[in-house]
């Protein structure tokens, strides 16, 4: 038995491929120019426009400041000369220590001519307080004490390295005291 090999095509030549692939190339590149070249002669013909002209440019002025004696205005002003001040060395009562906000006014006390107002705070123990105790981390110093409200006078910041006076209150808390 013979095994025969089945006959092989023929490659044409890699030359003559290579002549093909170039006369296509100058041939498609020839054909656009007539194209190009007219309308580049019709934009030449064309009247050319005019540039504006650049701006004047002024020179530099300098400024000179003549107002040293006037107030600077990067030093931050004194609130109007205000004497309202926290005093530093007070000693510290106990209901300092707590926020404004997280104290209760949950009732009042008459004693022996004495009113008492009653403070809840977050420590879970209702405090007796009087007119000039003070209470919240704002200085705050008591000014009246009413059925419904405990009434105070906070010193507080006024953003412009001085202090003012804020009024501020606890209102009584309707419920249970010891929720």
């Amino acid at each position: 038995m013979s095994l025969q090999r089945p006959a092989r095509r023929r490659r044409p030549p890699a030359a003559l491929l290579a002549g093909v692939a170039c006369a296509l190339l100058v041939a498609g590149c020839s054909s656009g120019d007539a194209d190009l070249n007219s309308f580049i002669k019709q934009v030449k013909a064309e009247p050319g426009g005019r540039v504006e002209p650049l701006p004047e440019i002024k020179p530099y002025d300098a400024f000179t400041y003549t107002d040293q004696n006037l107030r600077s205005p990067f030093v931050p002003v004194m609130s109007g000369g205000s004497t309202v001040r926290p005093d530093k060395n007070r000693p510290r009562e106990y209901l300092e220590q707590f926020s404004l906000d997280t104290l209760k006014m949950v009732g009042t006390l008459s004693m022996g001519g004495s009113h008492y107002g009653l403070v809840l705070a977050t420590d879970g123990r209702v405090h007796r307080v009087v007119i000039g105790n003070h209470m919240g981390q704002n200085d705050g110093v008591i000014t009246e004490i009413g059925a419904s409200k405990i009434s105070l006078t906070e010193i507080v910041p006024d953003g412009l390295g001085g202090y003012v006076e804020r009024p501020a209150a606890l209102a009584l808390t309707s419920g249970d005291a010891r929720q």
